[in-house]
């Protein structure tokens, strides 16, 4: 293994943060007196290939910059190579980044990892639908969550957060229960008629939401969340619940794990690590430990 680092940027990831963030990273890793070798993409496409051509020259450690769904977008050309991720996350809800304890607001000290933080091994999720197939690192959503995402990326105004609630409000609107049928770990499908169901690696999604609280991205086990159909306004009531990671008590709520689970449903729409994936129809899978991502030793950061 050669001993440079390689750095793999984003510019755009986090409505422009990513750019500042490579370049407050790359004049770190130099200062610490690191060769560093830099790879910018241009679209996913170009970004991925670039990843594989900067695995190939084996570096010491890459550097990705960006948010959860910049990591996502290179798995394939990244799990499984040996080569570990020092994470600087740049991205709107960087939530791998929260479940590991990564540096959040401090890009020269989440670049700092790759070169003295310790090795963790991860679980990638596996998303397979009619459209094909998906590496995940955070949570699945699959209902009114998804549909609220989904929403958010059609609309073209307000901007910001405000573009959100935009589209939250225009989906409790809409809403109307799933109906879900279900099958996890090989046993028969069943009809779960409900509000979303969210398959989690990680705790959280959307900036900190706690969806599946208590979820380990490295226990080798999907966290499975199911909400029962529910009106408007008790839809409404349960997110604060959600946002303080209470909602798991809920009779409404049922949360169970599982190694693998397959969901279809009328109308299913699928994101995760806030990318649309596919529609209708999803098996979700886990492959245990197959990134390995550079964390802090000690010291938890915020």
């Amino acid at each position: 293994m050669r001993d440079h680092i390689a750095l793999l940027a984003n510019p755009d990831a986090g409505k422009g943060r990513g750019r500042d963030a490579a370049s407050t990273a790359l004049a770190h890793l130099r200062d610490r007196g690191a060769e560093v070798r830099i790879h910018a993409g241009r679209s996913a496409a170009d970004t991925a290939a670039l990843a594989a051509q900067a695995v190939a020259a084996q570096p010491r450690a890459l550097v990705v910059v960006g948010g959860d769904g910049t990591l996502s977008g290179i798995l394939d050309a990244v799990r499984g190579t040996g080569v570990p991720i020092a994470l600087v996350a740049a991205g709107t809800g960087n939530d791998l980044a929260r479940a590991l304890g990564l540096p959040r607001h401090d890009a020269a000290a989440a670049a700092e990892l790759a070169l003295t933080g310790v090795p963790r091994s991860i679980d990638v999720g596996e998303i397979r639908t009619p459209a094909g197939v998906a590496p995940f690192l955070t949570v699945a959503a699959l209902g009114f969550d998804a549909k609220v995402s989904d929403r958010t990326n059609r609309l073209r105004w307000p901007r910001g957060a405000l573009r959100y609630y935009l589209a939250l409000m225009i989906e409790l609107m809409r809403l109307r229960p799933m109906d879900f049928v279900v099958s996890a770990d090989g046993e028969q499908a069943a009809q779960r008629p409900g509000t979303l169901i969210a398959v989690a690696n990680t705790a959280s999604y959307g900036g900190g939401m706690p969806v599946a609280a208590g979820a380990a991205p490295d226990d080798a086990l999907l966290d499975v969340v199911h909400v029962a159909p529910l009106g408007r306004l008790r839809l409404a009531m349960l997110f604060p619940l959600l946002l303080r990671g209470r909602h798991l008590e809920r009779p409404e709520v049922t949360h169970r794990q599982a190694r693998s689970v397959t969901v279809r449903a009328p109308g299913l729409v699928v994101y995760a690590d806030g990318e649309r994936i596919g529609e209708d129809e999803c098996t979700i899978t886990v492959q245990p430990a197959a990134l390995t991502v550079m964390v802090p030793g000690e010291e938890t950061h915020d």
